[in-house]
């Protein structure tokens, strides 16, 4: 059982500055930007990530399911708003025991979704989660960049070798 988290697109692009400056200039890059934080997060946290774009404005719009950078993708219909297939979404996914998590800061959605049984993440919230995944990764690159300059032949060891090289530096008997 995967451990799902939807995204109420617009809600997300209209609330993080980043995105919305992004969107000022060109709509498509703010989504593409927001589905490359998305994609990293996932692959950070391990989540299958969905995210829901409304399309009800567009006239004649079918329902559009795409798989982008790994993640789910799915444009409303036309007369759908993205709020309502959330709600169908959660309810379908919380049905077979998944944790799922929704990220929006919409207060009527988040309590129509906490009363389905689902979690709720405020905009800020996950804005914070990305932050701390951004901090972590460069923290681990910038340890593994310093171990290797440290020893460019121990980063190319594994680690049971490097251990037993260390047990016979100090001098130990046991090796």
């Amino acid at each position: 059982m995967a451990d799902y988290l939807v995204v109420d697109g617009y809600n997300i692009v209209n609330s993080w500055d980043v995105l919305k400056k992004l969107k000022e200039e060109n709509l498509e890059h703010a989504r593409d930007k927001l589905l490359q934080y998305m994609a990293e997060y996932q692959s950070f946290q391990g989540e299958k990530v969905i995210i829901v774009f409304d399309a009800h404005l567009v006239k004649g719009g079918l329902e559009v399911r795409e798989n982008s950078m790994g993640l789910e993708v799915i444009y409303t219909k036309e007369g759908e708003i993205a709020d309502l297939l959330i709600e169908s979404l959660v309810q379908g996914l919380v049905k077979d025991h998944n944790q799922v998590t929704v990220a929006t800061s919409d207060g009527v959605e988040q309590r129509i979704i906490l009363g389905q049984g689902a979690y709720r993440l405020s905009a800020r919230e996950l804005w914070e989660r990305i932050q701390n995944n951004i901090k972590s990764i460069k923290e681990k690159k910038d340890f593994l960049e310093r171990k290797q300059k440290k020893s460019p032949l121990a980063s190319r060891l594994d680690e049971k070798l490097q251990e037993k090289l260390e047990r016979m530096r100090r001098g130990e008997k046991r090796i």
